[in-house]
C-alpha cells in the first residue's frame, strides 16, 4: 500500500537523519513535525530512545532536543496563524497535508478549552500538530502559549523516549502498540481535565447559591 510505503520511507529518513546528526537531527525533525510538516514524532523519539538504550545518546539531551524542537516548530505555526490568518492556512494548508477538517477540529478544541488546550493538546495525537494555528489566529498570549507548549512537549517527548528505551532494538514495534499508547495518553489527559475541573469548582466563589 502507498501509505505503508510512505511511512517506511519516512522512518528510513528519520533513522538516517538522527544516526548522522544526533541531537541536532532530533531537534530539526521535531521542529518540522510541529511546523506542520508530516514527520511523526512517534518514530523520531522512540528511535532516539533506542539509541539511549544502546548508550549512544543521553536521555536528558534527547528529551530536551525533542521538547525545544517542538517549541520552535510550534512557534513557527503560531506566527503563521498570527500573521497570515485562517484564510491563508485554508488555502495553502493542503501542501503540508493540512485539511480543513484538521483546522476545524483544532479550532473547536481551542475554543472549548481555551489557552490550556495548548498544553493538553501536546498529549493528544490527533490534535497536537495543528493546535498552534488556531492559537495564533486567536492571538493567544505568547508567554502562555510558549509555557504550555513546552510543558506538554516535555511530557510527550519523555513518554515516547521512555518507550523507545524499554523496547530497545524492538523500538519499531511501537507502530503495533501506537493505538494502545494513544488510548492511554488520552485517558490520562481526560483524568487531568476532570481533576482540574473538580478543583476549580471547589475554589471559593465558584459555587452557586
Amino acid at each position: 500500500m502507498v501509505t505503508v510505503e510512505i511511512i517506511n520511507n519516512l522512518a528510513d529518513f528519520i533513522v538516517q537523519t538522527i544516526s548522522s546528526s544526533g541531537y541536532i537531527g532530533i531537534f530539526l525533525l521535531m521542529v518540522a513535525e510541529s511546523a506542520l510538516i508530516p514527520i511523526p514524532s512517534e518514530i523520531i523519539m522512540p528511535f532516539s530512545g533506542f539509541l539511549v538504550s544502546a548508550g549512544k545518546l543521553d536521555v536528558v539531551y534527547v528529551v530536551l532536543a525533542g521538547s525545544f524542537g517542538n517549541l520552535v516548530g510550534s512557534m513557527i505555526a503560531y506566527f503563521v496563524g498570527v500573521r497570515l490568518g485562517r484564510a491563508f492556512v485554508l488555502k495553502y494548508g493542503k501542501y503540508v497535508l493540512l485539511k480543513k477538517s484538521h483546522l476545524e477540529l483544532t479550532e473547536s478544541y481551542f475554543q472549548k478549552y481555551g489557552d490550556r488546550s495548548t498544553f493538553v493538546s501536546r498529549l493528544l495525537p490527533a490534535v497536537r500538530t495543528y493546535i498552534s494555528l488556531p492559537a495564533g489566529v486567536a492571538k493567544m498570549n505568547l508567554k502562555k502559549f510558549a509555557s504550555y507548549t513546552l510543558a506538554g512537549s516535555i511530557i510527550w517527548s519523555f513518554a515516547l523516549t521512555y518507550l523507545g528505551i524499554k523496547l530497545g532494538e524492538q523500538w519499531t514495534n511501537i507502530r503495533h502498540y501506537s493505538s494502545y499508547f494513544d488510548a492511554m495518553v488520552i485517558a490520562g489527559v481526560i483524568i487531568v481535565i476532570v481533576v482540574f475541573i473538580k478543583r476549580k469548582s471547589r475554589r471559593p466563589g465558584t459555587e452557586q447559591n
